[in-house]
């Protein structure tokens, strides 16, 4: 049977979904906290013996949703109207008090068969640790309530961005792409040391290492997916990489078609910005049939490397041509070790800009253009 969702918070005192309203009981009232504690105008009666829920399971959980069930004893069940839920991130499970003329974070909803749904971007992020504990409340026929003590606390953590959402944020990366630029190198910055290490440890391959945290909380890539970053834009009235980088003053220059090329699958990774006009798009470029390629494969949108928005490889008389957009800023991940033969490395003389780094970068929550309608 299908269970009513649990779309919004007390912090919405009207819903924009009639349907939902049916369903559901989202009512401003002042509740229980967690050890029992109430003020004086919090409208609950003296507590009654309802059956306290226990063995609380949390299962199919997304990036903004999850369900919930739990067992109860059968004693005076069947008074049970309505559940109050506690939602509060991990790292604030200690502020969960309800106090006066507060905006409570907690959920009410009528009593439903479990599992039940509990779906909302306002209330509930990706990629973030929550705790949940429960009461079970009988409304009186005055509106008040008779509550059960809460149930144990239990922990659980969001899930990353689906394919779905990710194409989401593809659709919107397309609209600002702008116009593609031809290109002939991917190019690397890093410090002299960097490539010194290569050599002298590496066996002169550049190795895959873990991308960071930078951009989208959701992005499944982030803290995961492992390859090494290149870019590919040039400079407008040159058609050359900029001289400028926030990331060294040694730049590995190698052919386009060594890394991408008819052998590699290219992938949708994330978009983003950090407070700025400029925005991101990060591509995932993977050997076909590599570890990189299979996790891709599960998580990302795989883009037609001859016709999309962003980079591409087209023939033309026999000869690979490559394309950038415009617009945004590529940041592209080779998923494979990368030989310092295969390429060049010289002395850049441009600047180190620092503030275009995005190492761990956040994004912007508040951007209309990079963010979807989840949790951010």
């Amino acid at each position: 049977m299908e269970v009513p969702r649990l779309d919004h918070a007390l912090n919405s005192p009207t819903s924009p979904c009639e349907e939902v309203i049916k369903n559901l009981s989202l009512e401003a009232i002042q509740l229980c906290d967690r050890d029992g504690n109430k003020s004086q105008d919090s409208g609950i009666a003296e507590m009654e013996e309802l059956p306290v829920p226990h063995n609380i399971k949390i299962s199919n959980i997304t990036c903004d949703s999850f369900k919930i069930s739990w067992e109860m004893d059968s004693k005076s069940k069947d008074r049970i109207t309505h559940y109050f839920i506690d939602l509060n991130k991990k790292e604030n499970k200690n502020s969960n008090k309800f106090k006066h003329k507060d905006v409570p974070t907690k959920l009410v909803a009528k009593a439903v068969p479990l599992p039940m749904t509990v779906r909302g971007h306002w209330f509930l992020s990706p990629r973030t640790e929550y705790t949940v504990a429960v009461q079970t409340a009988s409304k009186q026929v005055d509106g008040d309530y008779v509550v059960s003590e809460w149930s144990e606390i239990i922990e659980f953590c969001t899930a990353d961005y689906s394919k779905v959402h990710l194409t989401q944020l593809l659709e919107k990366a397309e609209v600002i792409a702008g116009r593609m630029l031809k290109f002939s190198v991917f190019y690397r910055n890093q410090h002299k040391e960097y490539f010194d290490y290569v050599r002298e440890h590496n066996g002169n391959a550049m190795q895959p290492s873990v991308k960071d945290n930078s951009g989208s909380h959701g992005s499944p890539i982030s803290g995961k997916l492992e390859g090494i970053f290149f870019s590919c834009s040039t400079e407008f009235n040159t058609g050359k990489p900029p001289q400028d980088s926030p990331y060294g003053r040694y730049r590995f220059e190698i052919a386009a078609e060594k890394l991408f090329n008819p052998n590699t699958n290219l992938y949708f990774g994330d978009f983003y910005c950090m407070y700025t006009a400029y925005h991101y798009v990060i591509l995932v470029i993977a050997p076909v049939g590599s570890p990189g390629d299979e996790f891709c494969k599960q998580r990302l949108p795989q883009l037609n490397s001859k016709d999309n928005k962003f980079l591409t490889c087209t023939e033309e008389d026999g000869v690979l041509v490559y394309h950038h957009a415009q617009d945004v800023i590529l940041e592209v991940i080779y998923t494979d070790p990368v030989d310092l033969s295969l390429g060049t490395v010289a002395e850049i003389t441009g600047h180190q800009l620092m503030s275009l780094s995005t190492a761990n970068a956040k994004k912007d929550p508040s951007c209309k253009t990079c963010n979807i309608s989840v949790g951010r």
